[in-house]
């Protein structure tokens, strides 16, 4: 699935292509994770695009009637292409822009979503997120205050978006590699100090991540259809069995919340 870093990359792409186009119509081939509501094809058309935000892994388009808010699922991808670009078998919605291109949502596996959120309201998938990793709010006395008494394990608190957003899967088994910090350990037991360090290398990763274009795992490319290059170098992600690279020791995984954990045992503590 595209984490924060990705979508981050999505929306810096995208950016120059739509701030202030008008969107002349948008056309709907199939249904995504939930039906495309009628609002998003009678509100968006003739509307221009003010702004792209991105909310943890969601993007709202901006304009004066409201906002579309996109996910892109397990495996959507959006691209600014030629008006002329005939749909593909996986290409689903399409906005017509006054460019004389098109804005193409693509998803093979159709996890995603395009929603409609009224202007001056908060769209239900928004309203009880937590604040953003790279934000002011962020830091490691919020972290260490919010997991006093929980024990879950702290890559499940990590990873909790009523905790903070976008720190996925892949990210937060790199910052907690980084910081030293065993992926089960309870959150309710990592020191002030230890939550410092693991805020600040959270903020380090997506940072550097969203400067290299993300991370390609299977599906994910950007809107020019570059890949991410912050795969080539992960520490433990996805390298289980392989060679630690600080200390040589092997590289464990287990599951954790259903998902898959990748840590060293020497490292992390």
């Amino acid at each position: 699935m595209p984490e924060l870093p990705e979508v981050e990359t999505t929306r810096r792409g995208l950016a120059p292509h739509l701030i202030g186009r008008r969107i002349l119509a948008v056309t709907v081939r199939k249904a995504l994770r939930w039906p495309v509501p009628d609002e998003l094809r009678e509100y968006l058309p003739q509307q221009r695009i003010d702004a792209i935000e991105r909310r943890a892994k969601y993007l709202l388009v901006h304009t004066q009637a409201g906002s579309a808010l996109l996910h892109l699922g397990m495996s959507g991808s959006l691209r600014v292409l030629p008006q002329e670009t005939p749909p593909g078998l996986h290409d689903h919605v399409d906005w017509r822009l006054d460019s004389a291109r098109i804005l193409r949502y693509t998803d093979p596996r159709r996890f995603g979503c395009q929603l409609w959120q009224p202007s001056g309201e908060t769209h239900p998938l928004l309203r009880d997120l937590g604040p953003e990793p790279l934000s002011d709010d962020f830091d490691g006395d919020y972290l260490w205050k919010l997991s006093r008494g929980r024990a879950a394990a702290v890559k499940l608190f990590l990873m909790d978006q009523k905790v903070v957003v976008g720190v996925g899967n892949i990210y937060a088994a790199e910052a907690l590699f980084a910081a030293g910090i065993h992926p089960k350990r309870a959150a309710g037991q990592v020191s002030r100090e230890r939550y410092a360090r693991l805020a600040g290398e959270v903020r380090r990763i997506l940072d550097y991540a969203i400067a290299r274009g993300g991370t390609t795992l299977r599906d994910f490319i950007s809107p020019d259809g570059a890949p991410g290059y912050f795969e080539q170098e992960l520490f433990v992600y996805g390298r289980a069995g392989e060679p630690c690279k600080t200390c040589g020791a092997k590289v464990r995984a287990i599951t954790l919340g259903q998902r898959s954990t990748f840590y060293c045992a020497h490292c992390q503590r």
